[in-house]
């Protein structure tokens, strides 16, 4: 950084020091009225800055007022997850870990998926958190990004590779009527949910079979789907539902449902 010292009447010449507190930094020659110094070399913390014109044989010596800077300390920013892998819909926290030499550490901390904001928390003790349920299957690579105070500099942390799995599910199946006659109408009815860990609501399709052979498919609407048929011939037929899997949500079959058809 660079301290300017401007010094009046602008016809004075001489030199101007430059001091941290009582303390002498450097030093420059005036010209045209004012004097600069370059330095780098300033701790973190509060510094008190003044230009004092030593004078000369025409013009008495001057003290500006303290000028206070702020030199932001450096900081190191950590990250880690609550679990890794997890599964779609399971909420996951990821905390980061800011620190500094300097304490009181304030700001706000920026997670990010990649180029993506997923979310922001707030510097407390610290640290500061994120929670979510929302990511997709997958692999991902977090960071944190410490926003920096009066006092703090700006960091990041290194990427953490954090995966997503398929929530596994689970198929059941149920018939409108049990047992039914030769020629009558049966619906069968497919629910699909995600097991524990996993959440959220399935989507594709399900397949329902009688033994090996396919009787029909229906597509999943709010984690159901249909199937009617009335050409299932005088037996016990042995029902499947089987639920094709999608991105997010793994296959499952159900329990085989006995319809006696008479």
């Amino acid at each position: 950084m660079t301290f300017t010292a401007t010094v009046t009447p602008g016809t004075a010449a001489g030199t101007v020091n430059f001091l941290d507190g009582t303390t002498v930094i450097g030093s420059g020659t005036l010209s045209g009225g004012k004097a600069s110094f370059a330095t780098s070399a300033l701790a973190a913390g509060t510094h008190s800055i003044t230009a004092h014109y030593v004078g000369n044989a025409l013009d008495a010596p001057s003290t500006s007022t303290p000028l206070l800077e702020e030199i932001a300390g450096a900081t190191s920013t950590s990250l880690a997850a609550s679990l890794n892998p997890s599964v779609v819909g399971q909420n996951v926290t990821f905390t980061a870990t800011v620190t500094s030499a300097l304490p009181a550490i304030t700001g706000t901390v920026t997670f990010m998926d990649g180029a993506t904001v997923l979310g922001t928390g707030t510097v407390t003790a610290g640290q500061a958190t994120f929670s979510t349920f929302a990511l997709t299957v997958g692999a991902h690579s977090i960071t944190a990004v410490y926003s920096g105070d009066t006092t703090h500099a700006k960091s990041t942390s290194k990427a953490l590779a954090y995966t997503v799995d398929q929530s596994a599910t689970s198929t059941a199946i149920a018939a409108s009527l049990n047992p039914i006659v030769f020629g009558q109408s049966v619906t069968f009815t497919a629910t699909v949910t995600a097991v524990a860990p996993g959440s959220g609501t399935p989507t594709g399709t399900v397949t329902f079979k009688d033994g090996t052979a396919t009787l029909g498919t229906g597509t999943l609407s709010a984690g159901f789907a249909t199937f009617a048929t009335s050409t299932l011939n005088v037996s016990t037929h042995h029902i499947t539902a089987v639920y094709g899997g999608s991105t997010n949500y793994q296959t499952s079959t159900s329990p085989v449902l006995l319809e006696q058809v008479f």
